[in-house]
């Protein structure tokens, strides 16, 4: 007997089975895969972390490694 392994889609609950023929899992549809992707965009999902950004001293958005031209 083979059990078909199913998770819900994160946007909207649908069941999804995970397989090859799911091309948006672990999402239902692409419109479900976009919405999840704007609130990650829109910064409404975010990782949580316990220490801030700016207490990290060697963080930088320019690598060193590029020379800047203006």
């Amino acid at each position: 007997m083979s059990d078909k392994l199913t998770v819900k889609c994160p946007t909207c609950h649908k069941i999804v089975i995970w397989q090859e023929s799911s091309p948006y899992r672990p999402f239902c549809s692409k419109r479900c895969r976009l919405i999840d992707l704007g609130e990650w965009a829109g910064e409404e999902k975010r990782i949580s972390s316990q220490r801030n950004i700016s207490e990290i001293d060697d963080w930088s958005e320019i690598s060193d490694d590029h020379d800047i031209k203006k």
